[in-house]
């Protein structure tokens, strides 16, 4: 389960929720993935991505995108780790994300995570959002792509993990 996070002082309860959700929903994603034989995390199903693996690898890559822009860069590309959609390096990279993402947000202010975050997206077009309504996004986009990763897994055989909000809720207790 998720541990309290550092950043408690200074994020909403919802955002922290939130946070703390997709988490979870992530690791039940990843452990279902871990199931799978590799040839079937690497199986083309038509979908946004084409398999399992490049589908958890966007997901992953999105997170380390968004960090970097709230930091203040705008990377033109995602790392290569995302190009090549090794499970257990994905996992890795995602699992260093949420700890400097924990750490970026327990540095900040109220007030901060209300400001406008200013960034370039990959193709290099300008964006501006508050940092709170991009917190939402990251987690919004996560559910979205998990729901494919569900999708794929039931095409597999496998049976997906149950990673919606309300059981979070439940199992949260």
């Amino acid at each position: 389960m998720y541990s309290e996070p550092r950043y408690s002082r200074v994020l909403s309860t919802e955002l922290q929720t939130l946070l703390a959700y997709n988490h979870w929903a992530n690791a039940l994603t990843f452990d279902a993935a871990d199931a799978l034989t590799e040839a079937q995390r690497r199986e083309p199903i038509v979908s946004s991505f084409p398999s399992v693996a490049a589908t958890l690898a966007h997901m992953a890559g999105a997170e380390w995108v968004w960090l970097r822009r709230w930091k203040g860069e705008s990377p033109s590309a995602v790392p290569e780790w995302v190009r090549e959609a090794d499970i257990a390096t994905v996992r890795a990279q995602l699992a260093e994300i949420e700890r400097e993402r924990d750490e970026y947000l327990a540095s900040l202010s109220a007030d901060d995570v209300e400001r406008e975050v200013e960034y370039r997206t990959l193709s290099g077009a300008a964006g501006r959002t508050k940092l709170s309504d991009l917190i939402r996004h990251v987690v919004n986009h996560a559910s979205y792509h998990r729901g494919q990763v569900t999708t794929m897994l039931r095409q597999l055989g496998a049976t997906p993990p149950g990673t919606d909000y309300v059981l979070y809720l439940r199992v949260r207790g």
